[in-house]
């Protein structure tokens, strides 16, 4: 039997949109979450700066304020980049489904 994937589904979901712009540096955190929703996941706020913060405390992501001006306004925006760790577990997630795409695959044939 299989051990389960590292991360859930809206986690992998997150750790694939960090993954995607890593050659870019660090990423906006709403465009990830704008991501989530290109993908039918809806989250409020609160709840998806919730999320990002376990998976930083699980040092899947690291997160930093970056200033930023908004109609001429300085503001800070909290910017998120993948750690090894996360691209650790992104791929074992992937392995995972890999290995069990190819196991169903392979008993239909």
């Amino acid at each position: 039997m299989s051990i389960l994937p590292p991360v859930t589904h809206l986690q992998f979901l997150i750790l694939e949109a960090l993954g995607e712009r890593g050659g870019e540096g660090d990423v906006a955190g709403a465009e990830v979450r704008g991501t989530l929703g290109d993908h039918g996941v809806s989250r409020t706020l609160p709840a998806f700066y919730e999320l990002m913060g376990r998976l930083e405390k699980a040092g899947l992501v690291v997160g930093h304020y970056a200033p930023k001006s908004v109609n001429g306004q300085k503001v800070r925006e909290r910017r998120y980049a993948l750690t090894q760790e996360g691209s650790d577990a992104h791929e074992a997630t992937c392995s995972f489904y890999r290995s069990r795409t190819g196991a169903r695959t392979q008993e239909v044939s």
